[in-house]
């Protein structure tokens, strides 16, 4: 078994379905005024998917995009990790099957419910694989949200979006590089504050489970905004404190995209400058644990990530699960 000193972002990718939503659909709906969507969370559109589209759809389109950019061999890659709350089954896990369909048999594949914070969770843990064992891992973050919307909550209806983002973390050399610091947290005391009460062994589906049980709730937005503000900020503080950086070394801030008000203010308490920060809320509104690898496929597309640039990646979500990770390219 051969280690490495440390891991690289060697490849990005990204899909969304094609179906297309403008807030004016939705704000329709709900009886909202013209604009009062993007007022409140920075959204113009996002993306849902249609029927017949499959989260292991998105998630071996968003791979294999990684997987090419990154040039990397199928029997290169060990493992791969597919961050979602909204696989294809309960069971079985859907990363065997996307793992499967982009021809990666001698990989290892393994869900991971993280909710927002999932694919901080699954860099962290991918970065260690890598270190460990030498071999290139592929994560995957992807949601279809659309299917899980209460159209009759604003709370939820405005925000939530269908997408997949995807990185190939391969071995390195250079110990500076990969990840340099991270934090993860919980604060199960706010568990109940999003939830998706029905399909679980706590309340499985049954005749008598009213349909809207098995539909996101989000109990209180006010809340949700204080507590995951919070959580993103002491994250990014410890995360940069353990990589032993100060703000003013992050030269591109890339946060959950859950709500512009939300990422913004946390860049003003951790001292970031707005104009560092990755944006792609706008066009794709909120898919969980997607933003941010979705975020980053489109930043490198873009031309904004170089050769040594210092990431600071945070987020949080329901659970309340949250966490902040410093990335060296």
């Amino acid at each position: 078994m051969r280690g490495a000193r440390s891991s690289r972002m060697a490849g990005f990718g990204h899909a969304v379905p094609g179906r297309r939503v403008e807030n004016r659909e939705i704000e329709q709906s709900l009886g909202l005024e013209p604009g009062w969507i993007e007022r409140r969370t920075g959204i113009r559109c996002r993306h849902w998917a249609s029927e017949g589209e499959t989260l292991s759809g998105l998630a071996v389109e968003a791979g294999r995009m990684a997987i090419d950019q990154s040039g990397t061999a199928p029997e290169e890659i060990g493992l791969v990790l597919l961050a979602t709350s909204t696989p294809d089954h309960l069971l079985p896990p859907s990363a065997p099957l996307v793992a499967h369909r982009l021809g990666l048999a001698g990989a290892g594949g393994i869900d991971l419910a993280g909710a927002c914070a999932g694919f901080l969770y699954a860099l962290t843990l991918a970065d260690g694989f890598v270190r460990a064992q030498g071999k290139s891992v592929l994560v995957i973050a992807a949601n279809i949200l659309s299917r899980r919307i209460n159209p009759a909550e604003r709370a939820s209806a405005v925000l939530f979006a269908d997408a997949a983002g995807a990185v190939v973390l391969s071995p390195d050399g250079d110990g500076g590089r990969g990840l340099v610091g991270a934090d993860l947290r919980s604060d199960g005391s706010a568990y109940d504050l999003i939830t998706i009460p029905a399909g679980g062994s706590s309340q499985p589906f049954g005749p008598g489970i009213d349909p809207t049980n098995a539909l996101m709730t989000m109990r209180d937005g006010r809340a949700v905004y204080e507590k995951a503000v919070r959580m993103m900020v002491e994250a990014g503080r410890a995360a940069l404190a353990e990589a032993e950086l100060a703000a003013d070394a992050v030269t591109r801030f890339v946060p959950h995209q859950a709500n512009a008000r939300i990422f913004d203010t946390v860049a003003d308490q951790l001292h970031l400058g707005r104009g560092i920060t990755e944006r792609s809320i706008a066009g794709y509104g909120n898919s969980s644990a997607a933003t941010i690898p979705l975020t980053l496929s489109l930043a490198h597309r873009a031309g904004r990530i170089a050769e040594d640039d210092v990431l600071l990646m945070t987020a949080a979500g329901a659970g309340m699960t949250g966490g902040a990770v410093v990335w060296r390219t």
